[in-house]
């Protein structure tokens, strides 16, 4: 075979795809672990991602794991959903359980059930990419918005979070960055890599400001009624009367089950804006060309729903309390770090990194990259997230481990401290 034979094969790999998957959170966490297993130096702690299911104190409740046993062994759910967003019984159980907050009533037809919450982002933002068009993000803030956009061809612009003020959203930089082609901006509430719950009052101001824009709000509602400080949880669809909402969310965070992939995409829209635009339309059309969640766990979840007691709900939120207290406290005492806001939700924090205190460190990357390797403890780098020099550090394991990897960044930090 001739040496330069490859040169006429006519295709390639799609390197948007590539580029794309470069901005996706869990690509910098598999390498960072990556890293400190090749090390091998003592059993790894992983506080970069929110998945606390592997920890003892964070089994789910056995009400979910009933009904997804009797959903199976029902050999009802062994075939192909028979609906193109989602089982009935499943989208009404879900619009029942969101409207008791909300003022009206959600219908089974507003519900589009997914594979996780990650699959809605990427449908709600196919359906907005139409050319030219530019969606607003937060930052910091979850980066699988940025790589689906960027692979969906939809111009992202990013808006700051404001530390001072629990990081709440800065609405004047919103307004300056929205344009003739601005079709929609994200909030995450509770607030993922902050760990922040924005106020009624706030959520309101978001809303009137889509609202003079003209723009739908993307609420990232992933975290939801993980609550545990002055704020109560409000979710934005309370506010769609003035802009309309499309809520995503999963079972994954309040049922401590992320490997079941039971996500859903709601459109909050009383004054039926979302379906005069065709939006509602398109995220029917889009559900066509997808995989549909798991049968058998939408077959479960009207029981999950009806019969995890208040109980589970309730020792979760303790628990994520009180290792949210002792993160923060613990954190206070490492001098190259700092906390501006005590988290009051999710399952994270994120902290300010002063490399100049350390030696041999220039930034974030630098400080998460050797860090896994002397410690066997994983932080996700702020870059990621857009904020060079900040960590996200999750609070959501097993209580010991949680201290005993803040123990190891205190001392990692005092090793590499300049003399």
């Amino acid at each position: 075979m001739e040496a330069n034979a490859s040169s006429k094969w006519r295709f390639q790999a799609n390197q948007e795809l590539i580029a794309a998957s470069s901005r996706s959170l869990r690509n910098v966490v598999i390498s960072l672990m990556d890293i400190s297993r090749r090390e091998e130096k003592r059993p790894l702690i992983p506080l970069a991602h929110g998945d606390p299911s592997v920890f003892p104190s964070f089994r789910t409740t056995v009400a979910a794991e009933d009904a997804v046993v009797n959903a199976i062994r029902s050999g009802d759910y062994n075939n192909y959903c028979k609906s193109l967003h989602g089982l009935l019984p499943a989208r009404r159980a879900l619009a029942e359980h969101l409207s008791r907050d909300l003022p009206y009533k959600l219908s089974p037809d507003d519900v589009f059930l997914t594979s996780g919450c990650k699959q809605a982002i990427e449908i709600v933002t196919a359906v907005l990419a139409r050319p030219n068009a530019n969606i607003l993000l937060p930052r910091p803030g979850y980066p699988d918005y940025e790589a689906y956009a960027m692979f969906n061809h939809l111009e992202y612009r990013l808006f700051d979070l404001i530390p001072e003020k629990g990081w709440e959203v800065d609405l004047e930089a919103v307004q300056a960055l929205a344009d003739d082609n601005t079709v929609a901006m994200v909030i995450i509430n509770p607030g993922n890599p902050c760990g922040n719950v924005y106020t009624r009052q706030h959520l309101m101001k978001v809303a009137e400001t889509a609202r003079k824009i003209g723009i739908m709000v993307i609420s990232d509602e992933a975290y939801a009624y993980l609550n545990f400080g002055a704020n109560p949880f409000v979710p934005m669809g309370a506010f769609a009367s003035i802009a309309p909402v499309i809520t995503l969310g999963s079972i994954s965070k309040r049922w401590l089950v992320p490997g079941w992939r039971l996500g859903w995409l709601v459109a909050n829209d009383p004054n039926g804006i979302l379906a005069k635009t065709g939006v509602v339309e398109s995220l029917k059309c889009c559900q066509v060309m997808t995989c549909d969640a798991a049968t058998f766990l939408q077959g479960a979840f009207p029981e999950m729903i009806e019969k995890t007691e208040e109980e589970f709900y309730s020792k979760i939120i303790k628990l994520l309390r009180d290792t949210a207290d002792t993160c923060y406290d613990k954190i206070k005492e490492i001098p190259c770090l700092y906390c501006p806001y005590k988290p009051e939700g999710s399952m994270f924090l994120t902290v300010k990194l002063n490399p100049a205190l350390l030696e041999g460190i220039d930034d974030d990357m630098e400080f998460c990259v050797k860090l896994a390797k002397e410690e066997s403890v994983i932080v996700l780098p702020g870059v990621v997230m857009g904020l060079k020099n900040w960590l996200r550090i999750t609070f959501a394991i097993e209580p010991s481990a949680l201290e005993q990897g803040l123990e190891r960044i205190r001392v990692f930090c005092q090793r590499n401290s300049k003399k």
